[in-house]
């Protein structure tokens, strides 16, 4: 049997039908309760019960073109921030001109395949900096501990609508994974290119234009010129530089916490077992994954970005540095899983 047969199943139980009179269901969210030593998968879900079955439809956001719009603004970093920036900005009948210090998608490659071979690290191009920024070769996770969430359902709706898989939209811990996204994210960057945004790689910016105080434009390593309505900065916590340029701007730097641990690493197996209280996983459960707070001497200590059948990768921005994160592909089918502590 598979999922789908088995879920009619309980869901003709539960409503004391026969399975012939469901007709289709669409599931609006899933999660898994293994509090207890029995493991429950939970279903919310429409049911359609002897009547047509309408599958779970999406209407896609048509973007407007701005190609000759009077109004720009300037996105340094192309990671999700800085693509989302840009599509929203085209929404609002605003051109977006993106200027991002490392490389596309498919460039990026193989200066990770040096960094993961032989130790290369490119630092303009590596885990952390290029399209799509650290996201699109490090796991892919849609889920946050932080409580300004925004419009969740919006920002997934629209990576279902570049490509990325339809539980995205009611999974508890919605995951894409590695080896999916750098597609999804080419698929965003035509999409921008499309409605006439303006998309430049390998164009680091050095300084600001700035007039009475405010930010005009920016200056590129190249010696390139920049201007807009407003810029938008969208750099990632790595690029330090900029924080650098900031300070000697007198512009207000504020710190914002972030989790800084170290990463440890244990066979799946272990996990599943700890976790589903069983010596076998069953196949209809998902590679286990797990979550720690402890209190130790008055501080906290937590595990974070738990990568369930994942991998440790290397995430040096410079030469020197040692520096690791963790991802998992989208079947999170490697035998060992890694986490931050």
């Amino acid at each position: 049997a598979n999922d789908h047969s088995i879920a009619v199943q309980y869901a003709a139980a539960a409503l004391a039908l026969d399975t012939g009179s469901i007709t289709g269901f669409t599931v609006t969210k899933k999660s898994i309760d293994a509090r207890g030593k029995k493991v429950f998968i939970l279903l919310t879900a429409n049911i359609y019960v002897n009547e047509p079955f309408h599958p779970r439809t999406h209407t896609p956001v048509n973007f407007t073109d701005v190609r000759s719009v009077q109004h720009q603004v300037v996105i340094i970093g192309a990671g999700p921030a800085g693509l989302f920036a840009a599509l929203k900005l085209i929404e609002n009948g605003i051109r977006p001109v993106i200027l991002e210090r490392g490389k596309d998608v498919r460039s990026r490659r193989r200066d990770l395949a040096a960094l993961n071979k032989d130790g290369v690290v490119n630092p303009e191009s590596n885990y952390c900096f290029g399209e799509g920024g650290a996201g699109t070769y490090s796991d892919g996770k849609l889920y946050t501990r932080s409580t300004k969430r925004g419009d969740l359902a919006r920002i997934l709706g629209l990576l279902h609508q570049f490509g990325a898989p339809e539980n995205i939209l009611y999974d508890a811990h919605p995951h894409i994974g590695t080896n999916k996204l750098p597609q999804i994210i080419t698929e965003m960057r035509r999409q921008i290119e499309d409605a006439g945004g303006l998309f430049l790689f390998e164009q680091k910016v050095t300084d600001f234009k700035l007039s009475d105080g405010v930010i005009k434009g920016v200056i590129t390593a190249s010696g390139d010129t920049f201007t807009g309505d407003a810029v938008i900065l969208a750099t990632g916590h790595s690029a330090r530089d900029m924080f650098i340029l900031l300070d000697s701007k007198k512009i207000l730097v504020e710190a914002k916490p972030f989790a800084l641990g170290v990463r440890i690493e244990h066979p799946q197996e272990l996990i599943d077992t700890i976790q589903y209280h069983c010596p076998v996983r069953d196949v209809m459960l998902p590679p286990a994954s797990y979550s720690l707070v402890q209190q130790v001497q008055d501080r906290g200590v937590f595990s974070f970005c738990m990568c369930p059948g994942g991998i440790i990768a290397p995430a040096s921005t410079a030469p020197g540095e040692i520096v690791v994160n963790g991802w998992s592909p989208s079947k999170r089918n490697n035998p060992f899983a890694n986490s931050g502590m």
